[in-house]
């Protein structure tokens, strides 16, 4: 298992707007691979949105990469959501053995 850790970095004021909207259409993207968790910071660096999502490895996370460019309506929802955003980061994080989360 791999996870795909995604930062987002929202204009001040747009975190309501975005949340709003992702939860919203959460269910459009699900249908490609499930949401492992989503925070955002309160303290620190502000208006910041991470997105976890695990894979089974790279292949699988290709595979959903490629169906959510392909796919419409996520389409639509990310063009929704691309004004809100400043900067985009992500990394692949791959689990220790001993890790509680593989």
């Amino acid at each position: 298992m791999i996870y795909e850790l995604r930062v987002y970095t929202l204009h001040p004021g747009r975190m309501k707007e975005y949340l709003k909207t992702f939860e919203e259409n959460l269910p459009i993207r699900e249908k490609h691979s499930k949401l492992a968790g989503l925070w955002y910071t309160e303290v620190g660096q502000l208006n910041q949105v991470f997105n976890l999502w695990g894979y089974r490895d790279l292949s699988h996370r290709e595979a959903v990469r490629n169906g959510i460019g392909g796919d419409p309506d996520w389409q639509k929802v990310v063009a929704r959501l691309l004004p809100m955003i400043v900067t985009m980061k992500n990394c692949i994080l791959v689990p220790a053995d001993f890790s509680p989360i593989k």
